[in-house]
């Protein structure tokens, strides 16, 4: 089964969430714990134990674990794993984005079934040019897993190169939507499933969009929402008749929460009903 199907059928049962796993400094000290390899792991653990089972996916922030050495990337690992055994989509954010060989090591890395670090989907950057990742696409047209482009970002800086023109009239956005679009199957001629398996990044805070998103085909993943300011009013503005295919993105929002299971969950729920919306 695809990734585009598996997650549909993630929205229609458990609504239109993704919750993050950033354990930054800064939530490890609000949840009373050390910035250390220890609590880097009690606090994975807990979000996966909160998230998994009911939010559609969840996405864990590579670098986060990163920044620990090798004991952050296997507890990384494990937190993928646990998610995982839960039926869980688990989106990787680590916005990998190289050319030829490196490009397809980072495809095994996390795409291949067989990778100890194995994820449903990761996100990419596509500022080498959306040809240069075509090995994630390939990789992941055989395995069945999913890749979510960055297109329009919610930092105010990417607005220089997003925003920019190119040859054709197009902005870039444009033109990386219209790449990844042209990359999923079509939608099935008699109904269904039809939502694609590659996906794009479109923030909540990016004010007016300078991309027609209306006849996209895949999922959209929406940051910005919550502690950067973004609502469910710019979602509806932003997205509009596309907003069956919006996957909101919290993180702070939810993780400040924590460490109680039980805040942690309730959060998680008090956000799917907010979006509700979106699967009306």
């Amino acid at each position: 089964m695809n990734f585009g199907t598996r997650l549909e059928r993630a929205l229609a049962a458990r609504g239109s969430l993704c919750v993050g796993i950033d354990p930054h400094a800064a939530l490890l000290e609000k949840w009373g714990l050390g910035d250390d390899i220890v609590s880097l792991e009690r606090f994975a653990m807990t979000c996966a134990e909160a998230f998994g089972g009911l939010a559609a996916m969840v996405k864990p922030q590579s670098a986060f674990f990163e920044r620990f050495g090798s004991a952050g990337i296997a507890v990384l690992e494990r937190t993928v794993a646990a998610l995982r055994q839960q039926g869980t989509l688990v989106l990787l954010d680590v916005k990998r984005g190289d050319i030829g060989s490196t490009m397809s090591a980072y495809a095994e890395a996390y795409l291949d079934p067989t990778a100890d670090l194995a994820v449903d989907a990761i996100t990419v950057s596509p500022f080498l040019g959306v040809g240069s990742l075509a090995p994630a696409f390939d990789l992941a047209g055989l395995v069945g897993a999913g890749v979510f482009v960055l297109a329009l970002t919610s930092n105010p800086e990417g607005a220089g190169v997003q925003h920019a023109l190119t040859e054709t009239g197009r902005t870039v956005a444009q033109d990386i939507i219209d790449q990844v679009a042209a990359r999923n199957e079509p939608a099935p001629p008699t109904g269904g499933v039809s939502l694609g398996s590659f996906g794009v990044v479109v923030g909540a805070t990016i004010g007016e969009s300078v991309a027609d998103l209306a006849e996209f085909n895949g999922p959209f993943l929406v940051p910005g929402i919550g502690a950067q300011g973004g609502t469910a009013a710019d979602v509806r503005r932003i997205f509009g008749p596309a907003c069956r295919s919006v996957l909101p993105s919290v993180s702070r929002q939810v993780l400040g929460a924590g460490p109680s299971l039980t805040e942690l969950r309730a959060a998680t729920e008090r956000a799917i009903a907010e979006f509700a919306f979106l699967r009306a």
